[in-house]
Parts: structure tokens; C-alpha cells; sequence
């Protein structure tokens, strides 16, 4: 459902320090008020506190509809507290949507508001 699920590592790679079910990562999928919520953050408070943001790649999408992209920092959302936050991490974020194509997927992103760099 709605909690975070840990990423385990599935084989031990020497060079990373990494052992095979160590974890390396969560996911989680939001559905419904907390998918809405946290698209409406996304768009209005976080993206506009990266620096040097210029607009999101139109060209992310997977042929699909669906979007992804990633940041390469959590600090730009203001929930969480930058003194706890022990090293910098990135997340990838994937909007699915149901568009049947690249074209209606931007088109529906747009509208709500997702702002896409200009070809």
C-alpha cells in the first residue's frame, strides 16, 4: 500500500561495500488524497526550491504516458529537517497516468500544472 517498502541488494558487489540483502533503498507507491497532496507539494513548494531550476525534460516520458524523473536531493521539500539528514540522497519519481501515449500524458501533466521546459 501506502508505506515505504525497503530495497534489499540482490548480489554483493566488492567495490560498493555491498553484501546481498543489504538495504539500499525504499519505494512506495501513493494512491488517491496522499497522491494528490504530494503532486501539489511537488509542484508548489518543491520544485520551485531547486536550484537553478529551469523546468522539467519533456522528453522523460516512456512511450506509455507515464513521466519520470529524478532529483538529486530531498532537502527541497520542508518537511524534512536538514540537521537529520546524514548524507545527501536522490530519488527518482514516476508519475503513471492514464494516458495512452507520450502526447496525452504531457498534455494531462501540464494541465496540472507540471512546469516543462520549452522545446
Amino acid at each position: 500500500g501506502q508505506k515505504p517498502q525497503v530495497t534489499k541488494a540482490r548480489k554483493s558487489i566488492a567495490q560498493f561495500k555491498l553484501r546481498e540483502g543489504m538495504p539500499i533503498g525504499a519505494h512506495t507507491t501513493l494512491r488517491g488524497d496522499r497522491m494528490w497532496e504530494f503532486v501539489d507539494r511537488l509542484i508548489t513548494l518543491a520544485l520551485p526550491r531547486i536550484r537553478d531550476f529551469r523546468g522539467l525534460s519533456p522528453k522523460q516520458f516512456d512511450g506509455q504516458g507515464n513521466y519520470t524523473f529524478g532529483l538529486t536531493e530531498q532537502v527541497m521539500f520542508h518537511e524534512i529537517d536538514p540537521d537529520k539528514i546524514d548524507r545527501v540522497r536522490g530519488m527518482d519519481i514516476t508519475i503513471v497516468t492514464t494516458a495512452t501515449n507520450d502526447d496525452e500524458g504531457r498534455s494531462l501533466l501540464r494541465r496540472l500544472g507540471f512546469p516543462f521546459k520549452e522545446d
